[in-house]
């Protein structure tokens, strides 16, 4: 079996970035990169498919580090080259599995669970009043979820871009309504907290103080991640547990994260930080150090899904994100409908990945001036 020919198209409203990977025995294997700007025509540039045309898919770790050889120069280990790198490694594996008639958890060494349990993210409330927060956590709840998120983000009318402080009054507010939420939730409902790495750490310590009485599942990317001395010394001074990694590339860029043990739980995106085997990798590093793995995800359905069966794979496996409740196009874009179920997703059992695009609805909802699959 030999690869054809790459395909990408950008998605809209959601700038969901989907590959195809096309063979001459007619199989072909479809993935997402994570989106960002650029990425679907990095994912079809001339010096990356010149590693894969020809070749054969099933040799997925080989391509792996041929595409990254071949994109040396343009930042391989991170940014929209990886999130494409990331995105076509996907749909090798969705080739290879179908190839050996297994799905790729299978290919990963089998499984530890037939489903996989998902967090919504709820960003906040409707509005400023607390109320509007423990009403859109207990719909969510009632919908089947049982570990949601919730974002802390600055709130415009105080927030200063910076200095990464945050305003006494703005402390308070966040701890009012988190604690709202928290005592609204079923005791065994998860409920983590989302900084968007605004803060710096004296002030984002005041918090995460306050926080310590309410069980949190986590206190997500408290400060910038570029500085995982200081991201240890947050995780040191509190009870509350530290999650991040969502803008980590690599089992390489989480080495010393996770060797340095900065984080309670930590979050790569599959679709960015080196695809299905790099996840399954960077899972086993911070196994050692028993580290809980919680991916981030903001993929529509076929992201998700791959990212399913990295978290089949691996034993640390914790939760895994989910952004798009009542969204259309995530809930048509696959033949296969109703994915998610109580708020979890049956780990595939089809060869490959499992799902498979409905093409007339990708068609429809393709960014017109960039063409379907080009």
């Amino acid at each position: 079996m030999k690869i054809t020919s790459i395909g990408a198209v950008l998605l809209t409203p959601f700038p969901w970035v989907l590959i195809k990977v096309r063979t001459d025995e007619g199989l072909v294997g479809i993935g997402e990169a994570y989106h960002g700007a650029g990425v679907h025509q990095i994912a079809v540039d001339e010096r990356l498919i010149r590693a894969l045309i020809g070749q054969d898919p099933r040799n997925v770790d080989k391509l792996f580090r041929d595409m990254q050889r071949r994109m040396s120069a343009s930042g391989f280990y991170q940014g929209a080259v990886m999130s494409a790198i990331s995105g076509i490694e996907m749909a090798l594996w969705d080739l290879t599995g179908q190839a050996c008639g297994v799905p790729i958890w299978q290919l990963l060494g089998g499984k530890f669970r037939d489903r996989i349990r998902l967090y919504n993210d709820c960003h906040a409330g409707d509005g400023d009043d607390p109320a509007s927060w423990v009403a859109k956590a207990v719909e969510v709840e009632a919908r089947g979820f049982d570990a949601l998120k919730f974002d802390i983000d600055p709130r415009p009318s105080t927030r200063d871009p910076y200095n990464r402080g945050i305003r006494n009054k703005d402390i308070a507010y966040y701890i009012e309504v988190v604690r709202a939420v928290r005592q609204a939730l079923d005791p065994d409902t998860d409920l983590a907290i989302d900084a968007h790495w605004y803060y710096a750490p004296a002030d984002i310590l005041k918090v995460a103080y306050a926080f310590e009485g309410l069980n949190l599942l986590w206190l997500e990317d408290p400060i910038p991640p570029e500085n995982i001395d200081a991201l240890a010394k947050v995780k040191a001074a509190t009870r509350t547990p530290i999650c991040t990694g969502e803008n980590f590339y690599t089992r390489f860029g989480f080495r010393q994260l996770i060797e340095s043990q900065a984080a309670d739980i930590i979050s790569p995106d599959f679709a960015k930080a080196g695809g299905l085997l790099e996840g399954r990798r960077i899972a086993d590093l911070a196994d050692m150090y028993y580290i809980p793995l919680s991916p981030h995800n903001i993929c529509g359905p076929v992201g998700t899904i791959a990212a399913c069966h990295v978290c089949a794979a691996a034993p640390n496996f914790q939760v895994l994100e989910f952004h798009h409740l009542d969204n259309e196009l995530w809930n048509t874009l696959t033949v296969e409908r109703d994915l998610i179920q109580g708020g979890h997703i049956a780990v595939p059992t089809r060869p490959g990945l499992g799902v498979s695009v409905d093409e007339e609805v990708a068609r429809r909802a393709t960014r017109e001036d960039l063409g379907f699959f080009s």
